[in-house]
């Protein structure tokens, strides 16, 4: 194995501990965005090898979830040693199937690593109450009863995730759901298998058993969905665009199942006449052009207002322009490349939607000339009418549309005129308008004077309305795939 493709440039299943050629001996090339040669082959699993998938987690249902929580903690632990020992592999096999900069890239494997090590931590705090049943009349005896809850593993999860964090979003589902004593299956991205592959590879050297993770990669239709309908499942933990998530959760629903889905998002970064202007502008650049804004949290509407609208606009452009636009396995690259060609055609099309409804072009607004890959230049518009699609459809590329305001009221109707509600950011000096700013708008999370795209791997994370349904973050994701079980005790005549 080389730079942790297998020789042959072939993924193999994960399958009851088992490396499995895919039955229909199909492959599906992963491509580098960077400039389009094949990284290696993805197999291509069929529906019944997701059924084999679930087959082997529900064997493994009753054993991992009596195995000690210390037991658990301990292969989280050494799994986190492992992926910290492989970084430079791992952050290297990130950059070349999906595109993202290798200095992002190493920072994803050290927050996977902080995962799996906080959810080890969480097992000794994932526990119950007791209630002093002496204190409720009815029924009759209380006084000779001890009540208390404990949280049971809810049992198979399905952890489906996304390109754009290929290891640390799957392992913000993988690692709560082993440690709260559940057995996985995983569908990773097709377009980077081998990234969770290699994290499969890393959590069987740390002496998982056989069956407690299985990782499947197929299409949608033929492996996603015959996981989400299997009765043995139980929670499905999703990271994707709001119209698949909703597909899954009316599939699950159908089996009153539980989910966990973090889906699209049009995060507002809003700026008022007295911010710190040159720390707003850096803030937005981060939020707008980190990882070429496919990230859920990217800063996709610049509400500014208008007072100072031409200021910032004018730092905005110059910034952007000046970021160094350059293959993923470049040091020196702050903008990679999109995921794949069709991403690049959609920001050709968002752009020149916007200029058609008035908006100007003050910075990229085209592909990046003269290179192979998917290059879409740092970009900003300003001008741009809440009636331009930029402003109402995510557009998950380097793009910055500038909205314009005048009022507190009016950027409240504009943050919250959309179906989405992840997350916020709010610069001004004046705290106290920043807070009712953080009130009114209708998000997971709102930051003052940081930028939209911070996120906490220990805390609680997610969004309202079509961004969400509950939380990750390591102690809540773990309480969203546990069970809460009334125990009483009489010991009256005991």
């Amino acid at each position: 194995m080389t730079d942790g493709i297998p020789a042959d440039g072939r993924g193999r299943l994960f399958i009851g501990g088992e490396w499995r050629v895919p039955s229909s001996r199909r492959y599906a090339p992963v491509l580098d965005p960077s400039n389009g040669q094949a990284v290696g082959q993805a197999p291509v699993a069929t529906a019944d090898e997701a059924r084999a998938a679930v087959d082997a987690a529900a064997r493994a249902e009753g054993t991992w979830g009596a195995t000690p929580g210390h037991e658990r903690a301990r292969i989280l632990r050494a799994a986190a040693d492992r992926i910290r020992a492989d970084r430079e592999t791992m952050a290297r096999l990130i950059a070349r199937e999906v595109g993202k900069p290798i200095t992002d890239a190493r920072v994803e494997v050290d927050r996977a690593v902080g995962v799996f090590e906080l959810a080890a931590d969480e097992i000794r705090h994932l526990g119950g109450e007791s209630f002093p049943a002496d204190a409720f009349e009815r029924p009759a005896g209380n006084e000779a009863r001890f009540l208390f809850t404990v949280r049971d593993p809810i049992g198979v999860v399905v952890a489906i995730g996304p390109f754009n964090f290929p290891l640390n979003l799957l392992s913000h589902k993988v690692a709560p759901a082993l440690a709260a004593g559940n057995p996985v299956v995983a569908k990773p991205t097709s377009a980077a298998p081998f990234t969770a592959l290699r994290l499969a590879k890393h959590l069987e050297g740390a002496g998982l058993p056989k069956g407690a993770l299985n990782v499947v990669v197929g299409p949608g239709g033929a492996v996603g969905d015959t996981l989400v309908e299997d009765p043995r499942t139980r929670l499905v933990t999703f990271t994707g665009s709001t119209e698949v998530g909703k597909a899954i959760a009316e599939k699950a629903g159908r089996h009153a199942k539980r989910v966990i889905l973090e889906m699209g998002g049009m995060d507002p970064f809003v700026v008022l006449a007295d911010a710190p202007m040159d720390a707003a502008v850096a803030a937005a650049a981060r939020g707008a052009f980190g990882y070429s804004g496919q990230v859920c949290t990217a800063s996709k509407r610049l509400l500014v207002e208008s007072r100072v609208a031409d200021a910032f606009a004018r730092s905005l452009a110059a910034r952007a322009s000046a970021l160094h636009v350059g293959p993923a396995l470049e040091d020196a690259t702050e903008v990679g490349p999109l995921i794949d060609a069709a991403a690049v055609d959609r920001m050709e099309g968002l752009v020149a939607d916007a200029t058609a409804h008035s908006a100007t072009v003050l910075a990229g607004g085209q592909r990046a000339a003269g290179r192979p890959g998917n290059f879409f230049l740092p970009t900003v518009l300003d001008g741009v009418p809440e009636t331009a699609r930029v402003a109402r459809e995510e557009p998950f590329g380097p793009i910055a549309p500038i909205l314009r305001f005048e009022n507190l009221d009016d950027a409240v109707r504009i943050a919250n005129g959309t179906p989405y509600g992840l997350q916020a950011a709010v610069y001004t000096r004046d705290i106290a308008r920043g807070f009712s700013l953080a009130k009114r708008i209708r998000a997971g999370g709102v930051h003052l004077n940081d930028p939209t795209n911070l996120r906490w791997d220990a805390l609680p994370f997610g969004g309202v309305k079509e961004s969400g349904l509950g939380r990750e973050g390591l102690r809540y994701a773990m309480e969203e795939m546990t069970e809460v079980k009334l125990i009483s005790v009489n010991f009256a005549g005991a």
